[in-house]
Formats: structure tokens, sequence, C-alpha cells
């Protein structure tokens, strides 16, 4: 078996894991576990809050009118949702889509960083407060977070974006708008991870 089918089994195997987790209220709430989606081996990672209403439906992350938005922003810079691994630091939706609390975030936290241990990416982008702040271990907001790269544990690079639901919220396109900004961090993202894939020993 080669490594990336082995790799590809063992997320699975861990999704039907996070399937019977109950280590907080959400799973009393949730229709579907949203464990995530995407390459097994990515070396881009995309990480959000939690799931919405759409997610929650179909058990996929990111289908909604923000996961739609995140496609688009992808598409400008010639990156494909197949080719990267998008998930939520919490795999099951809080009710009305309101921000997952700490205690919840801490419950999936194992969740997540198996994930991370499994597809070991090269970059992780935090797609909004929550996971900025979760892998930060800070309290500022995106606003002042975003568009800078960090170094999280085994020296995986962290770059924190607005949440493409903000960006549904304010359309400008205008210079210093979330819109604007995002266009730069993803073109950001583009170049760092030619960059990092140069850096590989047979690349």
């Amino acid at each position: 078996m080669v490594e990336g089918q082995a790799l590809e089994l063992s997320l699975e195997r861990l999704a039907q894991d996070a399937l019977a987790c109950n280590q907080c209220p959400l799973s009393n709430t949730r229709t579907n576990v949203v464990f995530g989606e995407g390459h097994p081996q990515a070396d881009l990672m995309f990480i959000g809050e939690g799931p919405g209403e759409t997610e929650d439906r179909t058990g996929r992350p990111f289908v909604g009118k923000a996961g739609q938005k995140l496609t688009e922003i992808l598409k400008s810079v010639k990156i494909e949702r197949d080719d990267v691994f998008i998930t939520n630091v919490v795999k099951c939706r809080p009710p009305e889509n309101r921000v997952p609390a700490r205690a919840e975030v801490d419950a999936c936290a194992d969740w997540l960083t198996a994930q991370i241990g499994l597809i070991r990416p090269l970059l992780i982008v935090t797609l909004g407060n929550t996971p900025a702040q979760h892998f930060l271990g800070r309290n500022e907001g995106i606003g002042q977070l975003r568009g800078k790269l960090y170094r999280w544990k085994g020296g995986i690079e962290v770059f924190p974006m607005f949440h493409p639901s903000y960006l549904l919220r304010y359309p400008s396109k205008t210079k210093g708008s979330p819109k604007y900004l995002t266009w730069l961090d993803i073109q950001t993202v583009a170049e760092r991870m030619s960059f990092l894939r140069s850096r590989i020993p047979g690349s």
C-alpha cells in the first residue's frame, strides 16, 4: 500500500471515530459531524471556526455561501479545493451559528491535532478569529493577526486570514477593505507555498 492510501485510510478511521464523539454539548444538537475533506497529503490546510447550517446538513465543510466564497478565493490564485484539506476547529455546528465556546474548542482539539498530525501540512491558513486565537494563544482580533506568518508546533507555519463569511457582510473591494486585504493575503499564501515546496528535497 502506498503512503497516500495509508494516510487516507487513517483519516477515514479518525473520521469514523469522530462520528461517535460526545465530549461536548454540541453533540446533542448536531445533525452530522463535519470532520473535514480534501487531499490526505495536502501541504496546505484551511481551518475555519465551525460548521454552519448547510455543513451540518450535508456533513461537508465550507459548502454554503461562505464555502462558495472560499472556493472563489482559492481559484483566484489557481488553488484547487481538491488539493488542500479543509476543516474547522469544532466538528459540530454551534446552535444558531454562534461562536464556539472555549470549552467546545478545547473538547475538539484532539481531533484537530490528530488531523494535522496525519496530514502534516507545510502551512495552515486559519479563517477568522476563533482558529487564529486557538493556534496562536492570543486574544487579538483577526484584523490585527491577519496577514502575518507565525510558527506553530513542529515548525508548521500559520497564516491567519478573514473568514469568507466576513467578506459576504462587507463586499466592498476598495483599498483597505476586508475583500481587498484577503486578495493580498491569498497571494501571500500562494507565494509562500511555492517557496516552501521549493525547499523540499527532490522538488
